[in-house]
């Protein structure tokens, strides 16, 4: 990754929890002061650890050699962060790609709903933007590739999945993922002492709060 970071990827064809537990024990572990190898930033990704390192004061062969003895020796880190409910209205004119990816995936819209809603996702790694978490854990019939044609503008608080992984949008900004709905839970807020709401490890389950459908009324499904 350039000059001063190396990409330890481990990622197969699909995503590996015992694998994102070993990368986020590897990054604690990096980061800690009795780490014997000084970098400059530790950065998880899904199922990949970003490092970065200056090259002047270290060779990027003796942080390769590291990194992979560092993988090799490492333990799965099975702390699981907290659950947070993330209240959802499916629809409308910010999840305007929801018929179309419940027709894809051959489900009426209700059934697609429940399915995102009924799965327990985890958040891999943040990135993208302030507050962005990578969530896994979208069932395998709700994934579908992004968009050809990314959106100059998808509002804050949408409800998103892009490929086989579910996010929300912590601001206005251009995206390429499929918008299911809307969330009035800030994700990223400054003022607050922790401004990122969500980090590595922690659970978040969808709850719908109701569908607005092409007619424009709310159907309850509480």
């Amino acid at each position: 990754m350039g000059i001063s970071g190396l990409l330890l990827d481990v990622a197969g064809a699909t995503y590996n929890e015992r694998s994102q537990q070993r990368i986020w024990a590897l990054a604690s572990r990096l980061r800690s002061s009795e780490s014997p190898l000084s970098v400059e930033e530790v950065v998880p990704g899904v199922n990949n650890l970003l490092v970065v390192f200056d090259p002047l004061a270290i060779h990027p062969e003796a942080v390769r050699a590291h990194l992979l003895e560092a993988w090799h020796t490492s333990q799965p880190d099975e702390e699981i962060g907290r659950e947070i409910s993330i209240p959802v209205t499916y629809g409308g004119d910010v999840g305007e790609d929801l018929p179309s990816l419940a027709e894809s995936a051959g489900l009426s819209v209700a059934q697609y709903v429940q399915r995102h809603s009924d799965a327990l996702y985890t958040v891999t790694s943040l990135g993208a933007m302030p507050g962005f978490c990578y969530m896994a854990g979208l069932p395998g019939e709700l994934a579908a590739p992004r968009r050809s044609v990314p959106r100059q503008r998808l509002a804050a608080g949408a409800v998103v999945v892009g490929g086989a992984l579910a996010g929300v949008m912590p601001c206005t900004a251009p995206s390429g993922w499929h918008a299911l709905g809307h969330t009035e839970l800030a994700l990223f807020d400054v003022n607050r002492s922790t401004p990122c709401l969500l980090a590595p490890g922690d659970r978040v389950r969808f709850v719908p709060k109701g569908i607005v459908t092409a007619a424009s009324y709310t159907s309850r499904i509480y």
